[in-house]
This record gives C-alpha cells, structure tokens and sequence, in this order.
C-alpha cells in the first residue's frame, strides 16, 4: 500500500500535470491520518504531520516519489447569496461570529449544512440554497484557522500581524 507523508505547497508552478489525484471532502481533508483511496482506484495510507489540513490543490507525495494533487470533492454544502452586497457581508459577519468554516466568493458564500445556520440566514433576508459542490472554507487570517490568544501559537500569530501591518504601512510599533 503506498505510503503518503508530504504535504507540498500547492500551486506549485513547475509540478507536472499529475496523473494521480485525491478527492476528498473538507472533513476527510482534515484528518491527518487515514485510509484513502486515489481517484485511480490505488489505496494509499495517508499519515501526515497531525493538525495539517489539505487544502484544494495542495500536492503530496508518497515514500516512493509518486506526486498527488488534492481536490475538494464535491458535497453538501448551503450557498449563499444575495443581490444587495451589504445582505451578503451581514450574512458573513454573522457567520464569523458563530466560527465556522466559511467558503468565501466575489458573489457567494458557502457553509457545511446546519439548520440553524439555514434558518438564521433567512431572516436575515438572503438566499441559501442547498447544493453539491467543492467545498474550500477560509484557511484562518494567519493561516492556520481559528484560533484563541490563550492558545500555544498566540505569539506566533501576534508577530505576524505585526510584520504585517509594518509591511502595509511602513512602519513599526512600539
């Protein structure tokens, strides 16, 4: 059985077109260890570094050198959307309020399904229509999702807002 245990960044511009692919929804793309089965038929033994999220379009590779692409594997999802822009970023606000993974787009957003969720998107007056499709949620604003100050990596993630905020205006705080 192959052995898959690389994640790659993905978009990686001089990769070769892969002849092998991995499909797999949001949730199996967040497990970092488990028994997958290549879009080839070849089942394969995924065991990543724990806590990694693959992401559509990340590459892996496998002990014998062979190049995986992830895909985000069609599923349930609710799409939202509204005509009035402003509908739709309340709608997102109110979604970034309650955590969860969100999939944003110029015109829509996209969110694992929840009845309660559901509901509370239509009183706020904007279409949700439930859906099978590719479902690639925001990866965090640093990166490595949600997170609390309290939480290992806060200073991490507190610098890198820093060197942010330098690079976008030039200068440091104190």
């Amino acid at each position: 059985m192959m052995r898959i245990e690389h994640c790659l960044p993905g978009g990686l511009a001089d990769q070769p077109t892969p002849a092998v692919h991995l499909s797999l929804t949001y949730d199996r793309r967040c497990r970092s260890r488990q028994a997958v089965r290549l879009d080839d038929g070849r089942e394969a033994a995924l065991f990543l570094p724990r806590g990694t999220i693959l992401r559509d379009g990340d590459w892996l590779e496998a002990t014998d050198g062979t190049r995986i692409r992830v895909v985000a594997a069609a599923q349930a999802v609710l799409r939202v959307s509204a005509e009035d822009p402003l509908m739709l970023l309340r709608a997102a606000y109110h979604l970034g309020n309650r955590h969860i993974p969100v999939q944003v787009a110029v015109t829509s957003l996209q969110l694992e399904p929840d009845p309660v969720l559901h509901d509370m998107l239509v009183r706020l007056g904007v279409e949700v229509r439930a859906v099978e499709a590719p479902f690639d949620p925001e990866a965090g604003a640093y990166g490595g999702g949600h997170r609390h100050g309290h939480d290992e990596s806060f200073a991490d993630d507190h610098a890198l807002a820093q060197a942010a905020f330098e690079h976008h205006h030039g200068h440091h705080q104190h």
